[in-house]
């Protein structure tokens, strides 16, 4: 897949799966526009691949709007960034959800409208994958602000795909399971911890980052150009048994 001469909005870019999504992109010939709260991940990946950096917490809304009309025009949109906190459902306090629910669920919405908005003025189509997870179908015990946010987000993606369809913008999200990120690796190390999950996957291991790259470039790509409103599982087969 060939994006020379394309340019992709990627949130989350500073990190785990944004940050190999952008550096696949810029491989394969895009200009990335990447967004991260953290100024130091942004610097040292427009070291590594050129790449135009907007530093801004999507937990704040008007921040997220101004930063997101400042990156365009782009042709590909990639929502990316998302949080966690794990806390078991009687203890979940209002103030994790509400910011889970911001970063996950309101910051793509947000950036999708000037995204849309800008494509649709151009008349020239576009496509969106927005970034979800197995947890938007399964409840994971300790997740369910998480939960919450991620079914939003694929409930919300098929509205996207339905309304913006119309004036040829694809919206698509992937939903892959445990990805050993950085983070993910010390967390599933322990093989007790390990076990019952890699159990329940098929092909008996967890997801890679660049797993979940090539599957978000595909959807991107002219190859999906019949894709549409779909949530597509990276999963090992883990929704299936």
């Amino acid at each position: 897949m060939d994006f020379s001469g394309k340019s992709v909005l990627v949130t989350g870019a500073g990190k785990g799966i944004g940050r190999t999504v952008a550096q696949m992109l810029a491989s394969r010939g895009a200009q990335v526009v990447a967004i991260s709260r953290s100024e130091a991940d942004l610097r040292s990946l427009e070291a590594e691949i050129g790449s135009r950096s907007i530093a801004v917490d999507l937990a704040d809304a008007v921040a997220t709007r101004a930063a997101a009309a400042a990156a365009m025009p782009v042709d590909y949109l990639v929502n990316c960034a998302g949080t966690t906190t794990l806390e078991a459902f009687v203890d979940v306090t209002t103030e994790a959800f509400d910011h889970l629910i911001a970063v996950n669920a309101r910051a793509p919405l947000i950036v999708s409208q000037e995204y849309a908005r800008s494509r649709i003025a151009l008349g020239t189509g576009g496509a969106i994958v927005n970034v979800s997870s197995a947890s938007a179908t399964t409840g994971f015990a300790d997740h369910a602000a998480y939960c919450a946010s991620k079914g939003a987000l694929d409930a919300m993606s098929r509205v996207m795909a339905n309304e913006l369809g119309r004036h040829g913008i694809r919206v698509n999200c992937v939903n892959p399971t445990i990805t050993l990120t950085d983070m993910a690796k010390k967390a599933w190390s322990d093989p007790e911890k390990a076990g019952p999950m890699l159990a329940r996957m098929p092909l008996g291991r967890f997801v890679e980052t660049n797993e979940v790259a090539e599957v978000v470039l595909f959807l991107l790509s002219e190859r999906a150009a019949m894709v549409n409103g779909v949530s597509m599982p990276i999963d090992s087969g883990f929704a299936i048994n």
